[in-house]
């Protein structure tokens, strides 16, 4: 299951959004530093239109929506690399999870403190990735001075040295760890372990008054020119107005996001800019048992997504029997798009597709 880590300053918004996101959660959202002292943590399906077309077409008994899980981390301060405020910890929390939703005030309001005095995104966001920084140099020190007797005579440890050291010049001239492009096959799994939070895919939440939710304002603006450089993510949220939607019916909160100028909530703009910075893709299993979302990262073959139903699917690929869900749709029922032809049987090179509706033959 993907997990994302939701961290920022103290009092930018990170509890009260994380509520909303996770309706039954019961993360405190004070308006003091420190309210979260140990992470919460809740699943939330992830919403997708599609499963519910589907399951009629298959009349299926159950409905199953892939889900991501939101690790809600207490509030970073300056100096949280060295142990400031509850920082060693936090760190940690945040080395667990597959993505960053850093959570950045983009709103004026009298009432809540914000912890340096003033609203400025590009000296928020410049706080929590130093500390990031900091940490991950230490990390790669501690394993550098490790490491040095096993490099004289490791080629393995040769070459991970060679890339920790291009890595602290990358971070020294603070630029976060994801800035230095390493091959995937060769390169990558050889600092994996190390979880470096600054090469950790990350999204900007910039959290707005409901009346700059549409558009955005001058310190979206600011934030979107940051994440240009970082080639991140920008999701425009309102804590504010996700608190407000939990309390609403379906069709109030449709109605209420019209008013607004805005065709979605908060959680469906974060999925979508994790799936978009994660790289993943959503396919489909639909039957009269069940219909399931199911995610994969974009480019996996046809036995890799089998892999995530269950391991034999993959050690005992045959073929898979695939169509695209607009055909399914348009044909009305698998039988249909069968005669129609656009039932086909894909083999183990088969790259899936953004909503294919898949049935693997495997030999148990």
């Amino acid at each position: 299951m993907l997990r994302a880590g939701i961290v920022g300053l103290p009092n930018v918004g990170k509890s009260t959004l994380f509520n909303a996101l996770v309706a039954n959660a019961k993360a405190e959202a004070a308006n003091f530093p420190f309210c979260t002292i140990e992470p919460n943590v809740g699943v939330v399906s992830v919403p997708d239109t599609r499963l519910d077309v589907l399951s009629k077409i298959s009349e299926s008994a159950n409905v199953v929506p892939t889900r991501i899980e939101f690790v809600d981390i207490a509030g970073l301060v300056k100096g949280a690399s060295k142990g400031e405020g509850l920082g060693n910890q936090f760190l940690a929390n945040i080395r667990e999870v597959d993505a960053i939703v850093h959570v950045v005030r983009c709103f004026d309001n009298d009432d809540i403190i914000h912890v340096d005095g003033s609203v400025d995104p590009t000296r928020d966001i410049e706080v929590i990735n130093l500390e990031l920084i900091l940490s991950d140099i230490a990390q790669i020190e501690r394993r550098m001075e490790r490491a040095k007797k096993q490099a004289r005579t490791n080629k393995e440890v040769q070459k991970e040295m060679e890339i920790l050291e291009r890595l602290l010049e990358v971070l020294e001239e603070g630029k976060g760890a994801r800035s230095l492009e390493l091959d995937p096959e060769e390169e990558e799994p050889l600092i994996k372990n190390l979880g470096l939070l600054s090469r950790k895919p990350i999204i900007y939440a910039t959290n707005v008054s409901e009346d700059d939710l549409a558009e955005g304002n001058d310190w979206v603006d600011q934030v979107r020119k940051v994440a240009d450089e970082e080639n991140a993510q920008v999701a425009i949220i309102s804590a504010q107005v996700e608190a407000e939607l939990v309390e609403l019916s379906d069709e109030e909160r449709t109605d209420f996001l019209e008013a607004l100028g805005v065709e979605e909530g908060g959680l469906k703009t974060l999925i979508r800019a994790t799936y978009t910075l994660l790289g993943l893709r959503t396919f489909f299993t639909s039957g009269p048992q069940e219909t399931r979302a199911w995610t994969i990262l974009e480019g996996m073959l046809a036995p890799q997504a089998a892999g995530t139903i269950h391991t034999d699917f993959e050690r005992g690929f045959i073929r898979a029997e695939t169509v695209g869900y607009e055909d399914l749709v348009t044909s009305g029922s698998m039988t249909a798009a069968k005669e129609k032809g656009l039932l086909r049987s894909e083999g183990k090179a088969y790259t899936v597709k953004e909503g294919d509706v898949m049935l693997f033959r495997f030999n148990v």
